[in-house]
């Protein structure tokens, strides 16, 4: 009988384990940024600080950025993005989630927040999956962070925002094949009672970053730089009328 227990145990063991190596190798397949990026972005103006990505760091930030990248896509994608929020004079942090999806590092935010005291304004958003974890963070810490904002994404049901005045801004593109406008419309429940909605239109979701094409996703019929554009005006407008 011991011996039948302990055969259990060992082949129960080496399922897990082999589950774990399967989904850890499939974790690493990652969306690399695309050549395009590196038109847009020198690869000089990406600065690391341990793993993250971090653009604009100086003491006059006037508010601070976490952007969450989508699941399996590399930080560097949202670098143009980012980039261009920080000549706006905002603090942009991206952060390298472990196994590649932010669900497994939802309080990474945290660590910029905590070591960037003199910033005050603190406004925390992401891409797809990323967004998701954006919200869940957001609705944990709530008197941390002043504001969401959602790229192709929306909260999930534990994370219902609907009582609440925080302001939020949900960006979506109209060709997306993953986050659908069908999707977003079936979320806008769990949005706040300050929430902006705008659709870029001939927008997909791969576009939210500069990766090239996801499985899944419907084709763009605007330029990926048409597109992250116009996510920098509308994100920047909405942190001046909103978070400032």
């Amino acid at each position: 009988m011991k011996k039948k227990v302990t055969y259990f145990f060992i082949g129960l063991v080496a399922i897990i384990m082999v589950g774990f190596l399967g989904f850890f190798t499939w974790s690493q397949q990652t969306y690399e940024p695309s050549q395009k990026l590196y038109t847009l972005v020198n690869k000089k103006d990406i600065k690391y600080e341990n793993d993250w990505i971090i653009f604009n760091s100086k003491k006059n930030n006037r508010v601070g950025i976490v952007l969450y990248p989508g699941a399996k896509v590399e930080p560097e994608a949202y670098s143009y993005y980012g980039k261009q929020l920080a000549k706006q004079g905002y603090l942009v942090a991206i952060p390298d989630v472990n196994f590649n999806f932010a669900l497994f590092d939802s309080n990474k935010a945290q660590e910029i927040i905590d070591t960037h005291s003199s910033i005050h304004k603190w406004v925390v958003g992401g891409h797809s999956l990323g967004g998701v974890t954006a919200s869940k963070f957001a609705y944990n810490h709530s008197k941390e962070v002043d504001g969401v904002f959602l790229l192709g994404s929306y909260p999930d049901e534990g994370t219902d925002f609907s009582n609440k005045k925080l302001p939020m801004l949900s960006i979506y593109g109209e060709k997306d094949g993953l986050s659908t406008v069908e999707k977003i419309e079936d979320t806008k429940h769990l949005l706040s009672q300050k929430t902006t909605m705008h659709e870029i239109k001939g927008g997909n979701h791969g576009q939210f970053g500069i990766y090239g094409a996801q499985k899944g996703d419907s084709k763009s019929s605007i330029s990926v730089k048409k597109q992250q554009d116009e996510m920098v005006t509308v994100t920047s407008t909405w942190i001046e009328e909103n978070i400032n």
